[in-house]
């Protein structure tokens, strides 16, 4: 069974840290490009950040910039978003999405997500 699992989201002060774990069951880990997008309350979804497949490589919307850092570990089958200098309007559902296109064929999944919510 596939399964993503968000955790770590919560309540925090502007300016404040948070980190956000999505742990990974089901499919083989390495071979998916993992994802963060996030949905702020009454609006469309927002893609975040995305790390590779070997995780060499990271990348990030413009206002994430400085700010997130995406990581994974492939031991233990995670992701990781370490936010910090948050602002009210990073305030939304954290997604991880895991997605793969080989073959001719595309594979994604999706977690239920965790809710940030910056406030003071």
């Amino acid at each position: 069974e596939v399964q993503l699992v968000e955790s770590g989201g919560g309540l925090v002060q502007p300016g404040g840290s948070l980190r956000l774990s999505c742990a990974v069951s089901g499919f083989p880990f390495d071979d998916y490009t993992m994802t963060w997008v996030r949905q702020a309350p009454g609006k469309g979804l927002e893609w975040v950040s995305a790390i590779s497949q070997t995780g060499g490589s990271a990348y990030y919307a413009e206002s994430m910039k400085g700010r997130f850092t995406i990581s994974k570990d492939s031991a233990k089958n995670t992701v990781s978003l370490q936010m910090s200098s948050l602002k009210p309007e990073d305030t939304a559902v954290y997604y991880c999405h895991a997605d793969q296109y080989y073959d001719g064929s595309y594979r994604n999944y999706w977690g239920k997500g965790t809710l940030v919510t910056v406030s003071s």
